[in-house]
């Protein structure tokens, strides 16, 4: 093809920036704040650097915050990352960007974007000449086809608000319908299941309580958002074998039981409503908690984004290091109450505590709800307590006029032999 075929078809920087844009700023990667800041690198060395390929230990190091000779046969991150910034850009060209005629992946065996146009099936020279045979003579002058397109541009807008109007009411009777006959449970959960805000579960971060527990160090919210903490690890004194393993267990995704049982349970309200959505701690943005709805499941811990309630909260989940024993801290004692819970070790009936906090977010635009024990078993309990009708009920009863505040519960969860675990309210808060 001679170079005046080939230009229509000739793909621009600024084009291929655009989509990169858009893709990032769709719902599979908005919220994925690492592979955005993955994405964006590889595509800037592209597009504005002229790089033609790009090697895994400087991304790690750049992106990740590995030293610059980290050896990556130890430390897999960059691969692993990569896999998953693959599959959210394949969801954002299936859903969202369907319609994008430039589109772009990441093959595997590199790291480098590559940017084409979506195959397009040509009309055959005897469809075209057809087409072009029977083509009017003379189009219908515009000012006459002004009133059709009126009523057509008003016919589909009321379409589109019609359309609005019945999702949203099917959304509501979605969301009541499973809280029919259940006056505590509707007094409650509607404010996360009908809410005009997105909801957001945050499941906890399992492999970064286990590096906190190995290093016997605590890592607040901000080292834990910027990887600050992989940082500190490998500056400590710590041995390389250690410092090789935690680096390890951090690049891991493992979640805890009791904490998907209690995503589940919420979800099974309705499994069908596309406003509440799971996130792993280690994605979520502070934006989306300004913002949204938030659930977050586990305690400060493992859950760093419970650093932000920290202060507000009565009861507090902590760790005796020295015991390798969680406990409970009451921030400020009532009479007949403890300062200090502690978790006493019966395997014949085992004894934990648990913690549900309601509060409203950051920018008090929302709310927020917390849910965490000193162990999985009490974690799933609280969960157990907030989706039964009776338990709301016995919660319900403490609030004036029956009118639900923001709140904190303290709850003891027990489990004989062969039963499961039950929850009882110690004492609460209500703000």
């Amino acid at each position: 093809m001679s170079s005046q075929d080939k230009e229509p078809d000739a793909i621009q920087p600024e084009a291929c920036w655009k989509v990169l844009e858009r893709a990032a700023a769709s719902p599979q990667l908005k919220r994925a704040a690492r592979s955005r800041e993955f994405l964006f690198y590889v595509a800037g060395k592209s597009l504005k650097d002229g790089t033609t390929e790009i090697h895994e230990q400087e991304i790690g190091h750049v992106v990740f915050g590995r030293d610059k000779d980290y050896d990556t046969s130890q430390d897999n991150i960059v691969r692993v990352s990569a896999t998953e910034l693959r599959k959210r850009i394949d969801a954002y060209f299936a859903t969202e960007g369907v319609s994008e005629p430039l589109i772009f992946e990441i093959p595997r065996g590199g790291y480098m974007p590559v940017f084409r146009l979506r195959s397009k099936l040509p009309l055959s020279p005897q469809a075209q000449e057809s087409l072009d045979h029977n083509l009017p003579a003379s189009s219908v002058p515009f000012y006459r086809q002004l009133p059709f397109v009126f009523v057509s541009a008003v016919a589909i807008l009321l379409a589109i608000y019609c359309a609005f109007l019945w999702r949203d009411n099917q959304a509501k009777d979605r969301a009541l319908q499973p809280l029919a006959g259940k006056p505590a449970l509707a007094a409650f959960w509607p404010r996360f299941l009908n809410a005009p805000n997105e909801t957001d579960i945050i499941l906890a971060d399992t492999s970064f309580a286990l590096v906190e527990d190995i290093a016997k160090h605590y890592f607040p919210l901000s080292d834990y958002l910027n990887g600050n903490y992989i940082r500190q690890i490998q500056s400590s004194d710590l041995s390389a074998d250690r410092k090789a393993d935690l680096s390890l267990i951090a690049v891991r995704s493992n979640g805890s039981v009791g904490d998907f049982r209690v995503a589940q349970r919420i979800r099974a309200f309705d499994p069908t409503y596309t406003r509440l959505v799971v996130e792993y701690a280690r994605e979520y943005t502070a934006d989306s908690i300004k913002r949204h709805n938030v659930i977050l499941i586990g305690s400060q811990k493992s859950n760093p984004w419970v650093d932000l309630f920290y202060s507000q909260m009565a009861f507090t989940i902590e760790y005796d290091p020295a015991l390798d024993q969680s406990f409970i801290k009451n921030s400020n004692p009532r009479p007949g109450e403890l300062a200090l819970y502690p978790v006493v070790p019966n395997p014949d009936a085992p004894v934990g505590y648990s913690i549900i906090a309601y509060l409203p977010n950051p920018s008090h635009t929302a709310d927020v709800l917390i849910v965490a024990g000193t162990n999985s078993q009490a974690t799933d309990a609280a969960g157990e307590f907030l989706t039964s009708e009776a338990s709301m009920e016995s919660l319900l009863k403490r609030f004036p006029a029956r009118q639900i505040p923001y709140f904190e519960v303290l709850l003891k969860t027990t489990r004989l032999s062969g039963t499961p675990f039950s929850a009882d309210i110690v004492t609460c808060r209500t703000y």
